[in-house]
């Protein structure tokens, strides 16, 4: 694994406790480019806050701990 995927590794494992106490989880599908690819699943899937959870919560604390990533995509 390289050091960038381990880095997002890292800060993903960090937000996931509050992924899953909202019946919620998240999973790296890949990074490209300086954009991280996730899945969305169980209460995620269709709500209506996953927007603003992807970018105010997972994609800020990407941008501000992971050098190299400039973005956060859903794949559905």
């Amino acid at each position: 694994m390289s050091e960038l995927a381990n880095h997002v590794d890292q800060i993903i494992d960090k937000i996931r406790p509050y992924i899953l106490r909202d019946g919620g989880d998240i999973e790296v599908t890949k990074i490209e480019d300086g954009i991280v690819y996730v899945r969305m699943f169980g209460a995620c899937e269709g709500c209506f806050a996953l927007d603003v959870t992807l970018k105010q919560g997972v994609e800020r604390l990407l941008l501000e701990n992971v050098p190299g990533i400039i973005g956060v995509v859903n794949v559905e």
